[in-house]
């Protein structure tokens, strides 16, 4: 294998956007509205256990400020930490969230050493992930009382859309709506961003992390977004396949491979089928956006649950459904993985610890073809 990618010995994440909240609320250590696996934290615990709340006078208690911790968005980003024992750690963002405010409040609630971060990867050219970028910038190039952070780079795919539209079903011909543009890279020059365009998979963050190119579309029932639209000289055409999407991968020491996948719309079988042929890793552990939510995409659910569940040798061991994935589809992963199917949202942090001995007995994957599907 040629690709320079190198096992980690650490991975945090914190999740800094996406659509749901989950919180934890405990009177003794086994009642909860939401269990997490070991490794998985709630937000308002990570305040409490770091005395971030003020303490009230009257009771002597922590206060919970509300107006300080985490909100929801429709978007998705993720702060990744990446650390081999003995060298530095690096931080990197997997995309923004939607808007100017969102990633910006919940980085500060979570209380994110901005200026530490090296990378943003865009995983896609959309609003709700690249919406962010500008306003972290700004933010992360205000003076501070020690020394200037070094520049940020800005990971994007080259091929950047004048403007994306929106056309619903059932006949998907007409674009009722655009999405909100996407930052020029004259404006990511502007606020201070150092501009990388790649087309093509690379690793970076020390070789640490791998962002991929263009997703190949091979799962027959994996066929795109309908009604997805794009402007090209003065007419909106169809776009059915994103192919400026991509995705991040982090192969941790015995565990084997953890993937983001912001928003999948080339299918998350065709991006776990991609990593694998790229790394011919066990797959981990599976964040982000699924994108099966809607009339559309309800019949992809079964299929592609049974591919993850059964085809997929071994199989993932948690799913974390996250911003597009839908109702349903979270559903159907849980009835097939069980606790496996994290019920992930803002404010949770995750930790993987690795384990170099554990890694020379992990199984190289393997798939069962099932319904024409290789």
């Amino acid at each position: 294998m040629s690709t320079p990618l190198k096992k980690v010995d650490r991975l945090a994440i914190t999740f800094l956007v996406d659509n749901c909240i989950e919180w934890q609320y405990f009177l003794n250590d086994s009642s909860r509205f939401t269990k997490l696996p070991p490794g998985f934290t709630h937000e308002l615990p990570q305040h409490l256990q770091e005395h971030h709340f003020t303490i009230d006078e009257a009771t002597n208690t922590p206060l919970i400020d509300f107006n300080g911790i985490c909100c929801g968005a429709h978007g998705f980003s993720a702060l990744i930490e990446t650390e081999i024992t003995g060298e530095p750690s690096h931080l990197v963002l997997f995309d923004t969230g939607p808007d100017n405010t969102s990633l910006i409040r919940n980085a500060s609630a979570m209380r994110v050493p901005l200026h530490k971060i090296e990378r943003v990867i865009a995983s896609h050219w959309h609003a709700d992930h690249t919406g962010g970028l500008l306003s972290f910038l700004k933010l992360r190039s205000k003076p501070r009382t020690t020394n200037a952070p070094k520049p940020c780079v800005m990971d994007v795919h080259p091929s950047r859309p004048f403007a994306r539209g929106i056309a619903p079903g059932p006949s998907y011909d007409r674009v009722i709506a655009r999405l909100p543009p996407d930052p020029t890279f004259e404006e990511i020059d502007a606020a201070g961003g150092i501009v990388e365009k790649h087309a093509e998979g690379h690793a970076v963050a020390g070789d640490l992390v791998w962002v991929s190119g263009e997703i190949p579309r091979v799962t027959p029932f994996e066929t795109g977004l309908p009604g997805a639209k794009r402007f090209e000289q003065g007419a909106w055409v169809d776009e059915l396949h994103i192919m400026d999407e991509r995705y991040a991968v982090i192969d941790v020491a015995g565990k084997g491979l953890i993937i983001f996948s912001a928003c999948s719309h080339a299918g998350i079988v065709n991006v776990v089928k991609d990593a694998i042929s790229q790394f011919s890793r066990p797959v981990y552990m599976i964040i982000g956006g699924l994108h099966l939510v809607g009339d559309s995409m309800a019949p992809r659910i079964q299929p592609t649950v049974e591919w993850l569940s059964e085809s997929l040798r071994p199989s993932p061991t948690y799913i974390l459904p996250m911003h597009c994935s839908g109702f349903v589809a979270k559903v159907a992963l849980e009835q097939a993985f069980g606790e496996g199917t994290v019920p992930a949202g803002v404010g949770i942090k995750v930790e993987v610890v690795g384990d170099r001995e554990h890694d020379k007995r992990l199984a190289a994957p393997t798939v069962v073809p099932r319904n024409n599907d290789t």
